[in-house]
């Protein structure tokens, strides 16, 4: 049986789903590429946040899926609405790429060194509201468009520098365009980037199983926890948090590391919070760690339609045995 995969057309999102691809035909699977177009690629102008977040490059992919065009279908993990589908299912996530943001800038420059009044494109309200927040004095602009497109920006002289997902870059061979890795301590990610996600029909028994052997218990662990606190703080995809789970050593073996910001769309303010916990719990911990970070005033950070205080009040989800901290703490 031939495993028809449900791509989107773009060049990341091809190369991406080609790895997949590989990976079962090593395991012994036939798979053909099936291309479906989104209406996130065909709007390449309109802001993502307008359209609806990054879930408008989902939605036709999980149409197929239902209607039986693909069996199984590969997203950038971040771009995954984080509710739940009852007819479909995350078989396979596998071994992780660099979730960090990178800086391609003109003249080989890092963020500390552009002039005040560069001008830096990103299409992410995370990502602006994080670099408004570092006060440098950047001047950030809308981008939209595949990766080509956006560091052409730069190359053209249009823009200084544009952000974008180190992950990205690396897949599709652009590393040596990267001036900066951009440590977390300055931007967190978005919950999930760097990930794989391979969904498949629920009932489709068959093709689970042989994806099977492509899901790291690690990544899945760490982006859970990620996706948690974006669910638990009702933030949809396009609001400005960031979060990243690392699996450590602890003193009684693997530990879950989770660090998370909200912060305000304008770059006025943030809030940073971290949390431990075990990788057995990572929705607990993550969930844990959104209520500490509401607790603490996010929701007083973003408009009211982004951020829901009433999770301070009314956890969904029991207490995990985990660890978390505020500044100083």
């Amino acid at each position: 049986m031939t495993l028809r995969l449900g791509t989107r057309r773009s060049a990341l999102a091809t190369t991406q789903s080609t790895w997949v691809a590989d990976r079962l035909r090593v395991l012994g699977h036939d798979v053909e590429l099936v291309e479906i177009t989104t209406e996130g690629d065909l709007d390449r102008t309109t802001p993502l946040a307008t359209m609806g977040g990054t879930g408008v490059f989902v939605s036709a992919l999980r149409d197929a899926l239902r209607d039986g065009r693909v069996d199984l279908a590969v997203h950038s993990l971040k771009d995954l609405p984080t509710t739940p589908e009852i007819d479909l299912v995350v078989a396979a996530i596998p071994p992780r790429e660099d979730p960090r943001d990178a800086l391609v800038a003109r003249d080989g420059l890092t963020l500390g060194e552009l002039p005040t009044g560069s001008t830096v494109g990103t299409g992410s309200p995370r990502r602006r509201a994080q670099l408004e927040a570092l006060g440098l004095g950047l001047e950030i602009r809308e981008l939209r468009g595949n990766v080509d497109t956006r560091l052409a920006r730069v190359t053209s002289g249009d823009l200084d520098a544009v952000v974008l997902a180190h992950a990205g870059l690396r897949r599709l061979g652009r590393e040596a365009a990267v001036t900066e890795v951009i440590d977390p301590i300055q931007m967190l990610p978005a919950p999930g980037q760097g990930a794989l996600a391979v969904e498949v029909r629920a009932d489709d028994t068959a093709t689970r199983d042989a994806l099977a052997a492509l899901d790291d218990a690690d990544t899945r662990a760490c982006v859970d926890a990620e996706r948690a606190v974006l669910a638990e703080l009702e933030a949809g995809c396009s609001a400005p948090v960031g979060a990243l789970a690392e699996i450590v050593l602890g003193d009684e073996g693997d530990e879950l590391s989770l660090r998370a910001v909200v912060a305000s769309p304008d770059g006025s303010g943030d809030l940073r919070r971290s949390a431990t916990g075990s990788p057995a719990h990572a929705d607990a911990v993550g969930r844990g760690l959104a209520r500490l970070l509401l607790e603490d005033g996010a929701a007083d950070l973003v408009p009211v339609d982004s951020l829901s205080a009433s999770a301070v009040s009314t956890p969904t989800t029991p207490p995990a045995p985990s660890n978390t901290e505020r500044p100083g703490a």
